[in-house]
Formats: C-alpha cells, structure tokens, sequence
C-alpha cells in the first residue's frame, strides 16, 4: 500500500477483506457496503489508496472520471439541451446513479469506490446508508506520515549521506503527498543548477522557500535605508520568537526579495505538528509577527509598508480569540463568528455565532485592538532588553544577505529570553 495517511489505510484494509471473501460476510448476515467515499485535499493520494485496494485484492477495476458519467447517464447532446423534465444534466446524473447503486446485490463483492476533494457540495442522498455509507477521510500527512513519502520519493534521486529527512518533514507541515514528491524532484533540479553530484539539504531548503516565499527577485534592488530597514524587520521577528518560550525555532532569515512583494523572510521551522492553540500560543505566534514593525519603532522611530502583510495575518488571529474561541472574559465564552463547515459537513449544518449589537460589536473591535497592541508592546520591550543583539545581527544580515539556524544561535548569544 502507499506511504502516510495510516488510519485511511486501516480503513481500507477491510474493504479488500470484503473484496477478497464476500461469502464469508454473507454467512454472519453482514452486508457489505455499496460505496466508499474517499475524501480529502487535492494530492493526498486518493486514487492511489483506490488503485492500491485494487491491487492488494487482486479483484478488476473500472476507472471512470466524474465528467464520463455526464456523458455516460445523459448523453452528449445534454451539454447543448440543459434541461429535460426540469431536470439539469447534473440531477439527471445523479439520478441515474443513484439508480444503479440502488440495484446492486451487496452480496456479490461489487463495490463503488469513489473520491472527491469536495465533499460539502455532494447530494445528502449519496450519502445516506446504503449508497456511500462510509466516508474515509485521507488528510494532508502528519509529520511521520511526510517522513515515510520522502524516503519513498528520495530512493529515486542521488541523496547527500548528511541529509537529515526529518528536517525536510519538519519544515513541510501542511504538505501533500504529491507535493512531497515534487519537492523531492525540485531539489534534484535545484541540485543539478549548482552542478553537485548529490542533492543535499540546502536544496531541499530552497525548494520549500520558493513555496513560502516565492521566486527571487535578486533583480530587485533595494537601496541602502530600505535594506536596513529589511534586516531590522527581519531580526525583529526572529529575536521575538527565539526569546518567547515554546515557540518553532528559526529555521532561516534572508533579506533577498522573493515572490510579488516579499522584501524579506524569516522562515521556522516546527518540531511538531500541532493540533490545539492556547491563548498564550496564539498570543505568542501574533508578538513574532509584530516584532519586524516593533523593530522598525524602536530603531528607525517611524514605521513602514513593509508590515503589512504581518499586520492582517495578527488581526486575523486576534479576530479569531475574540469572535470563534471565546477567549475574552468581558465579553464571555460566546462564539460571536458562526463556525466554519468542518471538513465533512455540508454548508448548511456550520452552527454557532450570532446577531449582536453595535455596542456589543464596538467592544469586540476594542478587544481585538486591546490584544493586538498589547502584544505589540511586549514585542517592543523584548527587542528594546535585547537592543544590542538585534543591531548585531541586522548588521550581520545586511552583510551576508541570508543567515541560517547555526548562524543565528551563534550571533544571538546573550538575548535575554522572555
């Protein structure tokens, strides 16, 4: 079977045991299901798990796109017709689909194994018992999961022996398997550009930036008050998480502009995937994203455009205390922000939130705005205690352009940590 996504594939080895031995089902009265729904995010390796069912039990397949069965249950020429009783060409389909299902023996072996990236939009009536009554969720892999794709992929291309690929699944949290995979085939590309004889992490490193970051734009000349201004920034968030407590460590900082209007980055890199936030991690993930523009205030003594991008993704995660997770004592646990869908509910079952008043609404924007400049200021006190380090390392970023992890815990020795 295919590497990651382990509880999928649980769930999978018992559909090839009703493939392999119907009868034995049919003696204890257990009646097979008809349908299989795979879900999950485009590149998790849906239809490769289907393929893989297929071959482990060794029965026949027929593979058929969504698209085929327009043409299939209602014809070509519905494309031109859109309308026959009322009914559109994608209600005919499913109709007809759901016809067949209806008519299949559970008892034969026969099953229908289908995937979608987009659950929420599926008709009820697919899913109801006795059509695609079980629902797999194959999700994006957690960090083992990235571990096991990446030495699958990696057998592939000529690897460095000092290549630590538990680094490269640390730093591809939120990856696909097929993005894995391609990752893999851009750092042997990137590896041919430098004309080495193996790929090593360094190729990996910039084939993940390019993703975070965008392309560089070496063309992109900045004059010398903004390339200050951009080491500053970037110090600034690094020396904020490296002295709040239980934060990613820094992976890499670089002051070359990237992408569309990336000026700089300061890239961490998680030591494990997680899956629940308290105040106080939000609160810290919001100070190292206003510590570039704390930086820039308590050097330069005015601010800049360049925080923009940092600013919105603070306010989000304020918004989000404040409006989804209740975490303000004045105004109470209440959800103000109706829930998002989870990933298997349909649109109309997202649940919570409600109608408030202007008033009530003038003390949520308070709150967010009492958060995110409380954060701002422990950022700013952070960086004025360790004001020396920050104006070493700034001059040692304008220098070489791109700091990594053994050059950042060298230069920041002495910070002063929260």
């Amino acid at each position: 079977m295919s590497r990651g996504g382990d509880e999928a594939k649980a769930e999978l080895v018992e559909i090839v045991d009703f493939l392999k031995n119907p009868q034995d089902y049919g003696r204890l009265g257990a009646r097979i299901p008809k349908g299989v729904l795979l879900v999950g995010p485009p590149g998790t390796g849906k239809t490769l798990l289907a393929k893989a069912v297929v071959g482990e039990a060794a029965v026949p397949f027929f593979s058929i796109s969504g698209s085929e069965f327009v043409e299939m249950f209602v014809g070509v020429g519905a494309g031109r017709t859109r309308g026959v009783g009322g009914h559109d060409e994608s209600e005919q389909t499913l109709n007809q689909l759901l016809t067949e299902m209806d008519g299949f023996d559970s008892s034969v072996g026969l099953i229908i194994l289908a995937a979608t990236n987009r659950p929420e939009i599926l008709d009820q009536a697919l899913l109801r018992a006795g059509r695609f009554d079980r629902q797999v969720l194959v999700d994006r892999p957690d960090k083992k999961g990235r571990l096991d794709i990446l030495k699958v992929h990696v057998k592939k291309v000529t690897l460095a022996q000092d290549v630590d690929l538990e680094q490269v699944a640390a730093l591809t949290t939120g990856f696909s398997g097929a993005d894995l995979a391609n990752r893999v085939n851009e750092a042997a590309l990137t590896a041919r550009r430098r004309r080495a004889s193996a790929v090593e992490l360094q190729d990996f490193t910039a084939t993940i930036e390019r993703i975070v970051a965008g392309l560089e734009k070496k063309s992109r000349v900045l004059n010398p008050k903004e390339r200050e201004t951009v080491a500053h920034h970037e110090m600034g968030h690094a020396l904020v998480a490296l002295a709040l407590p239980e934060t990613d460590p820094v992976h890499k900082i670089s002051i070359i502009p990237r992408g569309i209007g990336a000026l700089g980055y300061t890239l961490q890199r998680p030591t494990e995937d997680r899956f629940l936030m308290t105040r106080t991690d939000l609160e810290h993930k919001i100070a190292v994203l206003l510590g570039g523009r704390a930086a820039e205030k308590l050097v330069f003594g005015e601010l800049s455009t360049g925080a923009a991008d940092d600013l919105a993704r603070a306010t989000d995660i304020a918004r989000d205390m404040i409006t989804r997770f209740g975490m303000d004592e004045g105004l109470g646990y209440i959800a103000f922000e109706a829930q998002r869908p989870r990933f298997l509910d349909t649109p109309e079952l997202a649940h919570g939130g409600c109608r408030v008043a202007e008033s009530t609404q003038a003390r949520i924007d308070q709150a967010i705005r009492d958060i995110v400049m409380g954060v701002f200021e422990r950022a700013y006190r952070i960086l004025d205690i360790n004001r020396a380090v920050l104006e070493r390392c700034a001059r040692e970023l304008l220098a070489r352009e791109t700091l990594d992890e053994s050059d950042i815990r060298q230069l920041t020795q002495g910070l002063v940590r929260n």
